[in-house]
C-alpha cells in the first residue's frame, strides 16, 4: 500500500488545499493529511478547528475518489512524522516559482534527514495558483469576499472568527 503524506497547517484550508488533496488521492493508496501545529505561524484558527475544518472538507473528496483520507495533526519534523504514518511520498503543491524556491531547500533537507522518503510536486491547477491562506484571512479580516476561494464551511468559520455572521 503506497501512502502519501500532504502536511500543511491549513490556516484556513483553501480551494487550493482541496485541489492538492484530490489529486493527490489517485496517485496514492493511502492519504494522510498531516496538518503542522508550527506555533511559529500565529494560526488563526487552533489546531482541532483547523482539523474539524480539513476533516468536513475530506469528506466530499473521499466519497468522489472511493479513498479514506486521515486527517492528523502533528508538531514534529515532518520526515519524521512521514515515518510515524508509513508515508513513503511527501506531497506539497506549488502556485508560483518562489513556492520552487522553499521547496526546493525543504527537500535538501529532508533528503539529508531521510533519503528514504521522496518528495512530490504538484502544480495547482490554474483556477488556484493565486490562492494563499494567508490573504484569504486578510481578505475576511477586512471584511471581503473570500467565496472564490474557500467552501462555504470554511467561508462561514472565517466570518464567524471576523465577527460577521
Amino acid at each position: 500500500m503506497r501512502t502519501g503524506l500532504y502536511p500543511g497547517t491549513f490556516d484556513p484550508v483553501t480551494l487550493g488545499h482541496t485541489d492538492i488533496i484530490r489529486r493527490a488521492s489517485k496517485l496514492v493508496d493511502r492519504l494522510v493529511i498531516g496538518i503542522a501545529v508550527n506555533r511559529d505561524k500565529g494560526p488563526l484558527f487552533s489546531l482541532d478547528e483547523r482539523v474539524a475544518l480539513i476533516e468536513g472538507e475530506c469528506v466530499g473528496i473521499a466519497a468522489e475518489t472511493g479513498m479514506a483520507i486521515e486527517v492528523r495533526s502533528f508538531d514534529n519534523l515532518l520526515v519524521n512524522f512521514a515515518g510515524e504514518v508509513g508515508a513513503g511520498v511527501i506531497i506539497r503543491g506549488l502556485r508560483a516559482v518562489a513556492d520552487f524556491e522553499y521547496e526546493f531547500q525543504m527537500v535538501g533537507m529532508n533528503r539529508a534527514l531521510d533519503d528514504n522518503i521522496e518528495m512530490a510536486f504538484l502544480m495547482a491547477g490554474a483556477r488556484h495558483q493565486a490562492i494563499a491562506a494567508k490573504l484569504v484571512k486578510e481578505i475576511a479580516r477586512m471584511g471581503g469576499d473570500v467565496s472564490k476561494f474557500v467552501s462555504p464551511a470554511v467561508e462561514q468559520a472565517l466570518k464567524k472568527r471576523f465577527g460577521r455572521t
